[in-house]
């Protein structure tokens, strides 16, 4: 059987996708990669492969010599640092999104890219912003999802490459450090509360986004790759939602567990000029129409698993 490459795939997504795909595919059949060290803590029986994505030559000798059928690109420079480092974000996300995608045509391999809430800009409708509407982004990284969104519908209808891409909202996980994005705050803020009962917050209070947990985005992710291809009319990219909350309420629900938590805030004029260029919330009704997607998570469910989690982590480092 033809196998999976996971890129980037040290990075937050990859520390769930990678033992989800593993669980119904088997170890033998993931492929993982990414620039970085496979640290000890990361615990995967397959392969592992150091691999730059933006090297052509590099990307097809690993497919060539695994015989890849899917690849799962998730390396990418994200928001905040993309905004630090415009240029070389351009050179990765698009640079390598490029080479994924011919070597793709040249194997005959499947792509998922996860596209982004931060796709859109401060022209898309505010409110369920549709999943056809005005995408004119103003930050590197938008521009870099919009123009992969596009190099990827690019590729399937010239060369019917099997492209598919979700424009996933903020993600939240117990089992990455954040990356350099903008709603970083709904992950730090879980460690902060349990080891030291408060946080200080890098946007506004009232600063309301669509947020989801990572168990439901890597859920999300592998029932649009299996999705039968007929059925889909959009491919790149599906918005889906899940929650949606600001840092306020999130606050007030975490003290539902640890009643005496305090949050302050210290805005971040950067990360906060790109959260408000952000619709409030998404529609995904196309997703829930063309591939069933259905969330699992809510807001309480989450954080409480959440807390659950971080909680038992600090135990057991101590």
């Amino acid at each position: 059987m033809r196998k999976i490459l996971v890129t980037g795939a040290l990075g937050q997504i990859g520390f769930e996708l990678i033992p989800a795909l593993c669980q119904i595919h088997g170890p033998e059949m993931v492929i993982i990669s990414d620039l970085r060290t496979l640290p000890a803590t990361f615990k995967h029986e397959g392969h592992y492969e150091h691999l730059d994505c933006t090297k052509l030559h590099q990307l097809q000798e690993v497919v060539r010599r695994h015989d890849v059928e899917t690849i799962y690109h998730l390396a990418a420079l994200l928001s905040a640092v993309a905004e630090e480092k415009p240029q070389i974000a351009w050179k990765v996300n698009m640079g390598s999104l490029l080479n994924v995608l011919e070597v793709a045509r040249q194997h005959d391999c499947s792509v998922f890219f996860p596209s982004s809430i931060g796709a859109f800009g401060p022209s898309t409708p505010k409110n369920a912003a549709p999943q056809d509407t005005v995408q004119r982004p103003t930050s590197m990284y938008g521009v870099t999802k919009v123009a992969g969104e596009m190099l990827c519908d690019y590729y399937h209808g010239r060369f019917t490459t099997d492209t598919r891409g979700l424009r996933l909202p903020g993600l939240i996980s117990h089992s990455a450090p954040p990356g350099g994005g903008t709603t970083d705050y709904a992950v730090e803020i879980f460690h902060h509360a349990v080891r030291y009962g408060c946080y200080s917050c890098f946007l506004k209070p009232d600063t309301r986004l669509d947020m989801m947990y990572m168990p439901d985005a890597t859920r999300a992710m592998i029932e649009l790759m299996d999705a039968d291809g007929d059925r889909l009319k959009h491919r790149n990219a599906f918005n889906v939602a899940s929650l949606n909350f600001t840092p306020d309420e999130l606050a007030e629900e975490i003290r539902r567990h640890i009643s005496d938590f305090q949050i302050t805030y210290e805005v971040d004029p950067v990360r906060q000029a790109i959260a408000d260029s952000w619709p409030r919330s998404l529609d995904d009704s196309a997703a829930r129409e063309e591939w069933g997607w259905v969330p699992k998570y809510d807001l309480g469910s989450m954080v409480r698993d959440m807390i659950e989690h971080i909680t038992k982590n600090v135990q057991l480092a101590r």
